[in-house]
């Protein structure tokens, strides 16, 4: 890499985790590019995609606020749900003004790229696809979960998740920055749900196998019920493989500390458990394991420190 040049990382991801890492990342010298889910059908974004054909708005809301450089109150505005019992009761003002640039663009991706302008935002973001799209899962059971809402919800054994269309192909700007990116990142979030819907897709396959980049994946500290029911570490990188039939992860990071009991008797509840590190399978995966703590414990419930884990990949960008 030239002296002079920002590292190019892609991180891949949705839901809660991915906004998380990204608010550490953008404080970075780094050509960042954020690569989101749109398959998500709960809350806001499952009453917009119930009357109109568009890719889900909800987690791409949350990654340009995340990613914004704009005042805190009209940061704090685009964030807003709106209240009253009406029509619109329960949406996030996002939302809205990402599914109307849509239908002023035709055109979704153009849609993210002009928020995200509007948003004084320093990176790429790219939804995985410019359609609208659903996820399933096929349950060791046999049965066929449809909705990624829907998927923990059954709390089964997931044996693999599929998108429909099937044939749906990654945007192309997609492609482009992961066969461009000298370090990739894996975000923490909802495995299945979140997590897996990008990975999936055949030409980010294809892609994510060919690449010459680092692929570092940052490992969830709790295990999510309806999802990954008693995983460890391994499992969690397992399943990723199994999926893609490719071994694409090169490093893992992963949370070492025993977590405060009072804090995890909560979790508990929700038959959520701090994630083990199996540490010999790890190895049989052929994985550098990056062991930190990497709890933000300033939160009520249990969250990545942004500021480490950032640390913790510039770091690993500087020996690229």
């Amino acid at each position: 890499m030239g002296k002079h040049r920002k590292p190019k990382v892609v991180v891949l991801g949705g839901g809660t985790g991915m906004p998380v890492l990204l608010q550490g990342l953008k404080k970075y010298p780094l050509d960042l590019t954020a690569v989101v889910t749109v398959a998500d059908d709960g809350g806001s974004t499952g009453k917009i995609r119930d009357v109109i054909n568009v890719p889900a708005p909800g987690d791409v809301r949350n990654v340009i606020a995340a990613l914004a450089n704009v005042d805190e109150d009209l940061n704090k505005l685009f964030q807003y749900r709106i209240e009253g019992g009406n029509g619109l009761d329960g949406h996030a003002l996002g939302n809205l003004l990402l599914v109307a640039t849509n239908e002023i663009t035709g055109d979704f991706n153009r849609a993210v790229e002009k928020i995200a302008r509007l948003f004084n935002v320093k990176a790429n973001i790219f939804p995985i696809v410019n359609e609208s799209v659903t996820l399933h899962a096929e349950m060791e059971d046999g049965s066929i979960v449809t909705g990624e809402s829907n998927i923990p919800i059954k709390n089964k054994k997931i044996k693999r998740i599929f998108l429909t269309p099937e044939d749906v192909t990654a945007n192309k700007s997609v492609i482009q920055a992961i066969q461009e990116a000298d370090l990739i990142v894996i975000s923490p979030g909802s495995l299945y749900t979140s997590i897996l819907p990008n990975l999936i897709i055949r030409d980010v396959i294809n892609a994510l196998t060919e690449t010459e980049a680092s692929i570092v994946y940052v490992c969830n500290i709790m295990t999510q019920r309806g999802e990954t029911n008693d995983y460890t570490a391994s499992d969690h990188v397992k399943a990723i493989y199994n999926h893609l039939n490719a071994n694409i992860i090169d490093t893992i990071i992963v949370h070492n500390e025993r977590i405060d009991a009072n804090v995890l008797q909560a979790y508990e509840k929700e038959q959520a458990f701090q994630v083990t590190i199996d540490r010999d399978e790890l190895d049989q995966l052929n994985l550098s394991i990056i062991t930190e703590d990497i709890v933000d414990y300033n939160q009520q419930i249990i969250r990545h420190n942004y500021s480490k884990i950032a640390k913790l990949l510039f770091d690993l960008t500087e020996k690229i």
